[in-house]
């Protein structure tokens, strides 16, 4: 049966600083090129009929480094965008903002051209992916479905491709360089494995 599989870019220095990372496209530092290049192996071993990436050359550049083949963008794969949250941390938000949480309360408004997105937003974009590619996943000899992507905006897909509201892709620590599948159990959508590493002696995503 064909399986969703989501990969999160690799390190860029402003996850790795915990910075909010959406149309600031920084390049992989040289642990998230490794971090790429060490999926490659078990990627190979899988029958993958599509792969989809987000615009960003951070995820372009994975796609690359992991091996993937014919990879196709998506414009709506893009980060969560973050508005005037762009670039800082979770702490310095709350400083000025004690308590907040983004799956809950979002983000304020940004330069022009990035005003911000809401939960909902960010789960109506993947509500479209979903849809792109639901004929693919009912196919059982299509093979996977590979989608390389960013951490919130994956995090959220996976909580609406399982039903639940885009909130609850905060239940879903999401790590660089990581792979994750979504498959089904009698028919329904279930995780199958998530946050693997390649190469670290944990296996991939439980593989």
């Amino acid at each position: 049966m064909s399986e969703l599989l989501l990969i999160r870019h690799g390190e860029t220095a402003w996850s790795r600083d915990g910075r909010h990372t959406s149309w600031t496209d920084k390049p992989l530092t040289e642990r998230g090129e490794h971090e790429a290049q060490r999926l490659r192996p078990w990627l190979e071993g899988r029958d993958i009929g599509l792969v989809l990436a987000s615009p960003m050359a951070r995820a372009a550049r994975t796609a690359e480094l992991a091996g993937l083949k014919d990879v196709r963008t998506e414009p709506d794969l893009r980060e969560w965008d973050y508005g005037g949250y762009e670039g800082i941390t979770t702490a310095e938000i709350q400083r000025n903002r004690p308590g907040w949480f983004l799956f809950d309360d979002g983000v304020v408004p940004g330069p022009d051209g990035h005003p911000g997105e809401s939960p909902g937003q960010v789960g109506s974009r993947a509500d479209r992916v979903l849809a792109r590619i639901g004929t693919r996943l009912e196919d059982p000899s299509g093979g996977d479905v590979v989608l390389v992507a960013h951490a919130h905006f994956l995090r959220v897909l996976t909580a609406r491709r399982l039903g639940l509201p885009p909130s609850a892709g905060a239940l879903f620590r999401l790590d660089t360089g990581t792979v994750s599948r979504l498959g089904t159990e009698h028919g329904r959508p279930a995780l199958v494995a998530w946050n693997g590493r390649v190469g670290t002696g944990a296996g991939a995503a439980g593989a």
